[in-house]
């Protein structure tokens, strides 16, 4: 999708309205899919299913996956025990999944930057999403917010505009991983704005927002659902969401455009995959326990207070979603110039 500007809007795909009516729609469409498929898939699952998780523990993408994992397990039966995996550019996981059995009882949980960034990044990716793993459904969607650390002077983005455009090279941003939509974001900012700003990548956004705050790098750019406490507590201080629209969690903070980007916005999104081989009847029912996990009211609940909300759908709408945004995040990337640090 382009804007008027030409620039690129990955992923823009935020629902804000009826929510609950849509919510409740989809748990009955699902739930009527799940009784479907539970004949052909009868004797799965007779033990937990490990979901594992391309990201280090605290990070957004883990946060959520916790919510989506409780609520899989209350409705399906069994427990789901969440393996975190960080490492090769959120690849580690992935590589990991396709490696296990196809039988449904390893999946992962992957954010956009696994599936749809992180590979345009790399010369010889290990893992092709499209084709080594198998769609079961997208959970939710949301967008960043660029913060300060509070030591450093800048109360608004357009303060580190400036001061960046007079100290090249002088400022450094965290991530949470090399390839995280938090890097990749921050290199199409870098880009429109005309700055540089030097990247570090960290092993979780825990670790990157503990060094933020500590002073060690100056600017970071992280999901809202890791980032909120830190910012409401006042030990970083939020400049600007990324999102089309400011966020209900911070409507005192403007977007990256209201703050003086024109057109820039970048949402972000989470997914549930398999081995590509996973019988279909099997996926059938993942899917209709993730999006049960994720429209049950305290799924609901939990999600929306992060800062996210849930987005159910088939596997279908998951790939197509998912190829698209490898498409277009790809084009950022060249047009950058961003590279694996």
């Amino acid at each position: 999708m382009r804007n008027p500007s030409g620039s690129i809007v990955p992923g823009s795909r935020l629902r804000a309205t009826a929510m609950t009516t849509t919510a409740t729609a989809c748990a009955a469409v699902y739930a009527a899919l799940l009784l479907q498929a539970l004949p052909a898939a009868a004797a799965w699952p007779e033990r937990p299913i490990r979901m594992i998780v391309p990201q280090a523990i605290g990070s957004a993408t883990d946060n959520v996956a916790r919510i989506v994992a409780t609520e899989m397990a209350r409705e399906i039966g069994q427990q789901i025990v969440v393996d975190n995996r960080p490492g090769g550019a959120l690849q580690l996981g992935l590589e990991l999944t396709v490696q296990a059995p196809a039988d449904g009882y390893t999946i992962a949980y992957a954010p956009i930057g696994a599936l749809a960034i992180a590979p345009h990044l790399m010369a010889k990716p290990p893992v092709d999403a499209v084709r080594d793993l198998g769609p079961v459904a997208q959970t939710v969607t949301g967008h960043h917010v660029i913060m300060a650390g509070p030591k450093t002077p800048f109360m608004t983005l357009q303060d580190v505009i400036g001061y960046a455009k007079k100290n090249p090279g002088k400022l450094f941003n965290a991530s949470s991983s090399n390839g995280s939509p938090g890097h990749i974001g921050f290199e199409l900012l870098k880009s429109m704005a005309g700055i540089n700003v030097v990247h570090v990548p960290y092993k979780g956004g825990a670790a990157a927002l503990v060094d933020l705050m500590g002073g060690q790098v100056q600017l970071m750019m992280e999901g809202l659902n890791s980032a909120t406490p830190h910012v409401k507590a006042g030990r970083v201080r939020g400049l600007a969401v990324t999102g089309p629209k400011r966020s209900p969690l911070f409507p005192d903070i403007p977007t990256v455009a209201e703050a003086g980007v024109p057109d820039y916005v970048v949402t972000v999104w989470h997914g549930v995959v398999a081995p590509v081989k996973t019988p279909r009847a099997t996926i059938g029912v993942l899917n209709a326990m993730v999006n049960k996990a994720i429209t049950s009211p305290e799924g609901t609940r939990r999600i929306l207070a992060l800062g996210s909300e849930p987005y159910p759908g088939t596997p279908e709408d998951f790939w197509r979603l998912v190829r698209s945004d490898r498409e277009r995040w790809g084009e950022v990337i060249r047009r950058a110039g961003a590279k694996m640090d």
